[in-house]
């Protein structure tokens, strides 16, 4: 780890033990970094640290307990790309729509404490004097916050850090707040598209472990960015979309275009978390959906992704969501995941391509040919694995997702002819409906994105692709449809006891009642 942020670290930990354990809480929606520049003073340090601790804390790096209930145990499980063959609290729990809230307040009590308050803190100390980690602070904000509001719906973000007369930090509905995402993306692009061409130094190279300082490959990751979130709205706001979609494909510096360009956040020399959770642990196993579509479609990723069961070379099992698992060794012995490198991903360049190929679908100008971007998506998740047969899976017009089965208990198999069983192709059809072309783009989207649950679980909600099998026991209290699959999580618990009354005003911004079933508000699937 950087010397320059173990001890920005140790100046943050002596500030929390001195403030006592009185607003542990109530801290979490406010700024408390209140020491002087000079204490942190030195080569862009004081903008630099907390931007490099943002980073790490996406997903809580060094903390596999947490990272478990920060994503593993909520987003990677609801995306259809991983299963735990631990039965948890008795089998009932998030996999089956018993929803824990101790659990679900970990995804937004760790990015509001370790990333939305660093980067706010980098704004305001860099402010005009830095434009370059003004922007940097922005777009690593807007990276993390529409994580959080993809999660739960409206958010605290214009209003963070502000109490008004009640105490109380005000929540945006989501469709403010993605509008205030778009405005900090379009000034975070223009801020360091300007400082770039105008010839400035380039000078957090430091502390940047997804790029090493180079800007114009943020610009890039922050047209993408934007060009996600377009995406994202269509349903629920069209001509917002297109407007900022085409401000994303026109800039002249485009978007994330090969696998060296990938989102991912170098955490060495400490193992990826997925890694203890699936080897140490034996809390992690490949998902059936995985097996379904990776078998079926023999596709060259599926060693890069898991590791195939003692039954044979060629033998790969996953475990479906939401079953009766009565002892954890039922299903140990199902495919692993692979061992991942020091890099956490959150976007594979691959996804641009994608992301270009629906806008091509929405008529979107600058997108060019949907068939052409497809086909670059899929080869380019290929060249990120080493693989160079992607002409041939290309070409492929017969294979389709495989009939699910389970040894252990037939009850979770999806026999050939199940409605949840796509019948989706790899090989582009030009004269297809606009719906089985989205099908077959954000089926592969969902491959390439491997192991980014969090987004992923929000495509599959936005389309309703790929085709994933709905939970076998369904423990929600008939809060979530089971046909419907979870939508959200609940708000946590720590804002009705430290926010009360913000809270009963953003539970009015939602569709419906504060529970897994409601739809956020660019669901409209």
């Amino acid at each position: 780890m950087h010397k320059r942020f173990c001890n920005f670290l140790l100046v943050i930990a002596l500030l929390a033990l001195g403030s006592g354990c009185t607003g542990k809480f109530t801290d979490i929606n406010k700024n408390p970094y209140d020491f002087t520049e000079a204490d942190l003073k030195g080569d862009f340090q004081l903008m630099g640290a907390p931007i490099t601790q943002a980073q790490l804390y996406l997903i809580h790096y060094n903390d596999p307990p947490t990272a478990q209930l920060q994503q593993n145990l909520n987003a990677d499980i609801f995306s259809g790309y991983m299963m735990s063959p631990t039965p948890f609290e008795g089998n009932i729990n998030n996999m089956n729509y018993g929803l824990l809230y101790i659990w679900n307040n970990y995804p937004w009590n760790e990015v509001y404490h370790w990333v939305m308050k660093p980067c706010v803190f980098a704004q305001e100390k860099s402010g005009d004097k830095y434009p370059d980690f003004y922007a940097w602070a922005t777009i690593m904000k807007v990276e993390a916050m529409h994580r959080i509001s993809d999660t739960y719906g409206p958010i605290i973000y214009s209003h963070f850090g502000d109490t008004n007369k009640e105490n109380t930090f005000e929540y945006d509905s989501q469709r403010d707040v993605y509008y205030r995402f778009f405005h900090d993306l379009d000034t975070a692009i223009n801020l360091l598209t300007n400082y770039v061409n105008a010839g400035n130094p380039q000078r957090f190279q430091a502390f940047d472990l997804v790029y090493k300082g180079d800007y114009t490959k943020w610009i890039k990751f922050a047209n993408t960015l934007r060009l996600r979130l377009a995406i994202r709205i269509n349903g629920a706001d069209k001509d917002k979309a297109r407007k900022e979609g085409e401000a994303a494909l026109k800039h002249p510096l485009g978007l994330l275009q090969d696998a060296k360009e990938n989102f991912a956040v170098d955490i060495s020399p400490v193992t990826h978390p997925l890694n203890i959770m699936c080897y140490t642990w034996a809390d992690l196993r490949m998902s059936a959906p995985m097996e379904s579509i990776l078998t079926g479609y023999n596709d060259p990723r599926l060693p890069r992704y898991f590791v195939h069961t003692d039954e044979g070379a060629n033998v790969y099992r996953g475990i479906r969501n939401g079953i009766r698992i009565s002892l954890k060794e039922q299903y140990t012995g199902y495919s692993k995941i692979t061992m991942l490198d020091n890099k956490i991903q959150y976007m594979a360049a691959a996804e641009a391509w994608f992301l270009k190929a629906e806008a091509s679908l929405n008529g979107w100008d600058g997108a060019g040919s949907a068939a052409y971007n497809y086909e670059k998506g899929v080869s380019t998740s290929f060249s990120q694995y080493g693989l160079t047969t992607v002409n041939d899976y290309l070409q492929n017009d017969t294979s389709k997702p495989a009939p699910y089965v389970d040894p252990v208990n037939r009850d979770n198999n999806v026999p050939a002819g199940n409605k949840h069983l796509s019948t989706i192709t790899i090989k582009w059809n030009e004269g297809a409906s606009d719906e089985e072309k989205l099908e077959r783009i954000i089926t592969q989207k969902w491959i390439a994105m491997f192991p980014e649950g969090t987004e992923a679980w929000s495509e599959f909600r936005r389309t309703g692709y790929p085709k994933l099998f709905p939970v076998v026991i369904n423990n929600s209290n008939n809060t979530i449809n089971t046909e419907k699959f979870i939508r959200r999580l609940p708000f946590p618990q720590i804002e009705q006891v430290t926010n009360p009354k913000a809270l009963l005003r953003a539970k009015k911004m939602l569709n419906g009642d504060d529970n897994g079933g409601t739809q956020l508000w660019w669901d409209t699937k």
